[in-house]
């Protein structure tokens, strides 16, 4: 599908890819992976013909579509349903010349429209939306409605709808719940085409990518398999070139030792100059820089508080009187608790933060928590709202007024942040160096609390390893809400759910709970009817087999009577489509309207007498079977 040949690509003077070339097969579904900064956003701007490389170095069948989502949709008045079906081009396109088509031109345009399967597209838009969280109230409104998050949301579900052939999808998670991020990994299991992700989310890597394209040392490597074969076949091949490199040396070393003894001696000097040529040919094998993550410093309380840290009876609580957000909390947590909060965004998981942290109160009901508790409380509106100008060494002067300024440069330095970082500006920061700084702040009073809500959404692969094992090792109580299901998986030991009101222990780990989003999904997307017919059939107990049946199916006389039915209606549809041809002859070429809907009504009469005819056979073949 995608063909890269020999790619060098300079921009903003550093050099991001070197004489790189890799292939991706049609229909792959492959993780771009690599360190944070090396270059993987820019080598999307390359495929997408943003950023010109050069020559033919990168190539694309001529026909191919690619989609991506590199900004959010803007706040239109159009609501959002509208906004994705007009990502299908095609579609709009055809639907837009018929408002203005000649009517000799109708009927190819509806048979197209047909071909596409055109009307099931809201539908499919629909189901697409409602995964992502939106409600079925949700896409009928106008995107102005809408903050920037979840108009990227929108841009998601358009390069989703529209089914390019190569989809480029850069960080999907970021933007995302856990709820929409535990859909989106179903949802590209299954998608049709080929697809390149940027994604830190080892989960996702693992459970949708059938390749992994390594970004390394401006070198294109790819690896058959997912994330975590990926890591094992590029551990064995260092191993391997490690062994490889330290023979070479040896081999190197033996033959500068002959050069050197004999390289004076007559009667040696073709031998030596046999060696310095085969010493000069020998191409030395370098192993990749060595990738260090500097590790995250969460230090645990020194003394533990009599347990428990926090307890809720009948709590409520909100930001109005009288209109609390979560009603009925009844909760205990200790000090060695590690919750995992779930639930969708507008659920309470936020609020729930906000109490523990003491930014909010209870307005009735009890909330019993010792007073000398410390709360360390990371969140992402704490990037956002940092000052652009401001500098790490600012930062921890305010936050360690009487320490030294050695004392305060070596603590960044152990928070990742080398010393040439330490004066530059927080706008000159990437977000990981920003996360790291801000995460490593909040628990630099030793917190018995430590509430974090989506830590990882700027941190790489190798951080987010770096932040899980400080986890592991801090022992105090830990809230954690992440779109990333393997942080999730290995800090949390209890799940909590967020929803209808309140916050309440969910009972089952989080393959349980992947079902159950993905159930919910599938029937919110679902029109009132169909869910209530859905939750009849599973509750309806199994209908016990007859022995005179095979293999429980309908019985002959019940076969008989639908090959009946099959036949009276192909006779029915068949007497309509000739009505309907007589009435398109013998229509006026000058009603368009009339026009239209006679071509409406054939194709869908069409549709019908396809769809009898494959019962009646359907039927005859089974009860051929059992007769």
């Amino acid at each position: 599908m995608l063909q890269i040949n020999r790619l060098t690509l300079n921009a903003w003077g550093r050099s991001f890819l070197d004489d790189a070339s890799v292939s991706l097969p049609p229909g792959a579904k492959v993780g771009l992976v690599g360190r944070n900064g090396i270059g993987k956003s820019t080598l999307f701007k390359v495929i997408l013909g943003e950023l010109v490389a050069g020559g033919d170095e990168v190539s694309l069948p001529k026909t191919a579509r690619i989609g991506s989502v590199d900004q959010e949709h803007p706040a239109t008045p159009v609501s959002v349903l509208e906004t994705i079906l007009e990502a299908d081009a095609e579609r709009h396109d055809l639907l837009t010349r018929l408002e203005t088509a000649e009517p000799e031109e109708m009927g190819e345009i509806w048979g197209r429209l047909i071909e596409i399967d055109a009307d099931a597209a809201p539908a499919r838009a629909s189901e697409i939306l409602v995964g992502l969280g939106f409600s079925q109230e949700d896409i009928q409104r106008p995107m102005s409605h809408f903050s920037g998050g979840w108009r990227m949301r929108v841009a998601l579900a358009a390069a989703l709808f529209a089914e390019p052939d190569m989809l480029l999808l850069d960080e999907p998670t970021n933007y995302l719940d856990l709820e929409g991020a535990l859909w989106l990994e179903a949802r590209l299991k299954k998608y049709p085409a080929t697809a390149l992700i940027i994604s830190h989310d080892r989960e996702m890597l693992n459970e949708v990518c059938t390749h992994i394209l390594h970004l390394s040392n401006r070198k294109l490597d790819l690896y058959s398999g997912n994330y975590d074969t990926f890591e094992k076949t590029r551990a064995e091949k260092l191993r391997l070139m490690s062994a490889t490199q330290a023979k070479q040396e040896v081999e190197r070393a033996h033959l500068q030792k002959f050069i050197d003894r004999f390289k004076a001696k007559a009667s040696k000097a073709t031998q030596a100059q046999s060696r310095v040529k085969k010493l000069e040919k020998m191409e030395r094998i370098e192993l990749p820089p060595e990738e260090r993550v500097a590790p995250f410093v969460l230090p645990s309380p020194e003394r533990p508080l009599p347990p428990p840290l926090i307890r809720l009876e009948r709590a409520n609580v909100g930001y109005e009187p009288g209109k609390p957000i979560l009603k009925n909390l009844n909760l205990r947590m200790d000090l060695d608790d590690r919750i995992g909060l779930l639930g969708v965004n507008g659920a309470g998981k936020s609020t729930f933060a906000k109490l523990i942290a003491k930014a909010l109160t209870v307005e009735t009901g009890e909330f019993h928590r010792d007073g000398k508790m410390r709360v360390g409380w990371f969140h992402q509106h704490q990037i956002e709202a940092m000052d652009p100008t401001d500098t790490p060494l600012e930062i921890i002067r305010r936050a360690m007024p009487e320490s030294s300024e050695s004392s305060r440069r070596s603590k960044l330095a152990r928070f990742g942040l080398p010393f040439q970082k330490q004066e530059t500006t927080v706008a000159s920061l990437s977000g990981g160096e920003r996360a790291r700084l801000l995460l490593n702040l909040v628990a630099m009073d030793s917190p018995h609390i430590l509430i974090l809500d989506e830590p990882t959404n700027h941190l790489d692969i190798d951080s987010r390893r770096a932040l899980l094992d400080a986890l592991n090792e801090y022992t105090g109580a830990v809230i954690l809400i992440t779109h990333d299901r393997s942080l999730m998986e290995l800090v949390a030991d209890r799940l909590w759910l967020a929803a209808d009101g309140t916050v309440k222990p969910f009972e089952g780990d989080m393959d349980d709970y992947a079902k159950f989003v993905l159930d919910r999904a599938k029937q919110v997307g679902m029109k009132p009817s169909q869910v209530k017919q859905e939750l009849v059939e599973e509750a309806a107990p199994a209908p016990a087999a007859k022995p005179q049946q095979k293999k429980g199916g309908p019985s002959p006389s019940t076969l008989r009577h639908a090959v009946k039915k099959a036949e009276e209606r192909m006779t029915q549809l068949t007497a309509e489509l000739a009505r309907l041809d007589d009435d398109l002859a013998n229509a006026a070429v000058s009603d368009p309207k009339k026009l239209e809907g006679l071509t409406r009504a054939r194709a869908k009469a069409q549709a019908d007498l396809d769809a009898a005819e494959a019962a009646w056979v359907e039927a005859e073949e089974a009860l051929a079977e059992v007769a």
